[in-house]
């Protein structure tokens, strides 16, 4: 792979193109303010999502992406998002050529010196896996996980309609055991070299009861790796469970359902009290992506909707299987697509190349067969490359029961 991003940020300090941040995300907040603090001019912020467009980002304007070229025809660009090849892939297609990696903004930012949208702590941990991504871009040798999807329960205390990790076709969520999520986990670490970011999962993973032991198991093994656990909002944890967190490498994100997220109050209350680092944002529309249907697409195709998908990085651990996206992980559970051993890992195959059939996950695939059963899931849903879908519909619609799919054996 050939390596397009620069690292000579203060180069940027010479007046000249102008000069734009990519993605209208918390960490970019850090790189516009440390650019401000050192001198370096920025023009704007851009994104992919046109509903991150309605609001600015440091007094910065946001610019939907696609319409880049016609106010900037030239631009330098400093990537703020931790999704650096996919920057790069993108604003290349629109003719940009001239990237930076914000290394040199945030490696010593010193965050008690501004304010940011989110709590010192939160945008502290954002830093600290957006810098271990960027390391990672400029290492080829190394295999790099920059997230992990753990998911430790497919049942859920709500049932939402248009769920993109499929919750609702469940007709018999389960569990995983803690212990078989441990050791899938340690067969994980023997054969990659880093993973930035461990994200607890459902469902809502706070109906599992062992949630908190994988939460520790999983600091235990990685104190420099950041846990994430991932929650509607419903279930208020036991206050034993939060005192057993004896790092600071664990935060929750809570996306509040309003009235659905009943308990919402009283869990961050207790998560106050036990200075553990949170984010609670309400629910906005989603992505349309939760169908399940053959496409049957031509090789061009499949690999276009791979290009486009904002959750190709998001690796998930399900079952025992290790996959490159939830939605396929979902869909070979629920068995709504057939068997293929190139959608996935099967990490107690007992087989002795699990090694090399992690890197092929990580650095070859141009797509899996489970793609053609995706309408596709793009950073941009207005733009109808890669994506089959109705674009923004409403968040958290409940349903009465599970919705029917067709399975295969």
């Amino acid at each position: 792979m050939e390596l397009k991003v620069k690292t000579d940020i203060q180069s940027l300090k010479k007046e000249g193109i102008p000069i734009v941040i990519v993605g209208a995300v918390q960490e970019s907040e850090a790189v516009a303010n440390a650019c401000k603090e050192i001198g370096i001019k920025v023009s704007a912020v851009c994104d992919s999502e046109p509903r991150n467009t309605e609001d600015t980002l440091r007094g910065l304007e946001i610019i939907h992406s696609p319409t880049l070229p016609k106010k900037f025809p030239k631009a330098r660009f400093i990537i703020g998002c931790q999704h650096v090849q996919d920057v790069v892939e993108q604003l290349t297609g629109y003719g940009y050529d001239e990237f930076y990696s914000p290394l040199g903004l945030i490696e010593n930012y010193d965050i008690s010196k501004f304010e940011h949208s989110v709590s010192n702590s939160y945008m502290e941990k954002r830093l600290a896996v957006c810098k271990k991504t960027h390391r990672a871009y400029f290492n080829e040798e190394k295999t790099y996980m920059r997230s992990i999807d753990v998911m430790v329960t497919t049942k859920c205390s709500l049932k939402c309609n248009n769920c993109s990790n499929l919750m609702q076709y469940y007709t018999n969520p389960e569990h995983t055991d803690h212990k078989k999520i441990l050791d899938a986990l340690k067969i994980i670490d023997e054969n990659v070299d880093e993973i930035s970011e461990f994200r607890l999962i459902g469902g809502e993973p706070l109906m599992n009861k062992g949630w908190a032991d994988i939460v520790n198991g999983i600091s235990k093994k990685h104190p420099d790796g950041q846990i994430f656990i991932y929650t509607n909002g419903t279930i208020a944890p036991k206050e034993e469970q939060i005192k057993s967190f004896n790092s600071n490498n664990v935060n929750f994100i809570i996306t509040d359902y309003g009235k659905l997220s009943r308990n919402v109050d009283k869990m961050t209350d207790l998560l106050i009290k036990y200075n553990i680092s949170y984010d609670r944002s309400p629910a906005e529309d989603w992505v349309d992506c939760s169908t399940i249907t053959h496409h049957k697409r031509s090789v061009k195709d499949n690999e276009e909707v791979f290009k486009q998908c904002c959750v190709k990085y998001v690796y998930t651990l399900l079952e025992g299987r290790l996959y490159r996206c939830p939605f396929i992980a979902n869909a070979a559970n629920l068995n709504a697509i057939p068997d293929n051993p190139a959608n996935y890992v099967d990490l107690f195959s007992g087989k002795d190349n699990v090694k090399q059939q992690i890197k092929r996950l990580v650095k070859v695939a141009k797509f899996f067969p489970g793609c053609d059963f995706c309408l596709g899931r793009p950073y941009d849903p207005t733009s109808n490359l890669g994506y089959d879908g109705k674009g923004m519909i409403p968040a958290g619609q409940q349903v009465s029961k599970p919705i029917p799919y067709k399975m295969y054996k």
